[in-house]
């Protein structure tokens, strides 16, 4: 084996292989050399643009202690008050209640597969591109979809959640 062993992959990452494949979806996730734990490290690492890159924000929900997950493109900014006028008050949400409720680390935070089913929206801007690319619960780990694909795998709503370009 020239010295180099197989490693399985994290757990993470097959959770989300596991329901990639269950709904279908054609694209299994790949692990990159190095950590794509921001959008940027992301699209670096597979040559796209910054907004080819789902991101995953998580909030805390005030009303009932819910996760609020925002899948929103890589070169935009989510709009907090965008997003609190849609689903209610929002607070911080720490790396522990990440964790507790995604069951993912933040930076590797998937659209699918998570602990807790979260409140899911999807940043309409997305729609611009063809292919994007979003994390495969670690933070090497990445999936290929298209926009319309997320709206599929994780029954969101597409929503105006992004701040203006400037």
């Amino acid at each position: 084996m020239c010295g180099a062993e197989l490693k399985p992959l994290p757990e993470g990452v097959r959770r989300v292989a596991a329901c990639l494949q269950g709904a279908g979806h054609p694209h299994a996730p790949v692990l990159l050399d190095g950590a794509a734990r921001t959008a940027q490290q992301a699209a670096d690492a597979l040559g796209v643009a910054l907004g080819q890159i789902a991101k995953s924000i998580v909030f805390r929900r005030l009303a009932d202690d819910a996760a609020v997950l925002v899948i929103a493109a890589g070169d935009r900014r989510v709009d907090e008050a965008k997003v609190a006028a849609l689903v209610g008050p929002l607070g911080r949400a720490d790396a522990a209640f990440v964790k507790a409720r995604t069951g993912f680390a933040i930076g590797g935070v998937s659209p699918v597969a998570h602990a807790v089913a979260p409140v899911v929206l999807i940043d309409r801007t997305l729609l611009r591109f063809d292919e994007i690319w979003a994390a495969a619960g670690h933070p090497h780990g990445v999936f290929r979809l298209a926009p319309q694909d997320l709206e599929r795998l994780t029954g969101a709503p597409l929503a105006d959640v992004a701040q203006e370009a400037g």
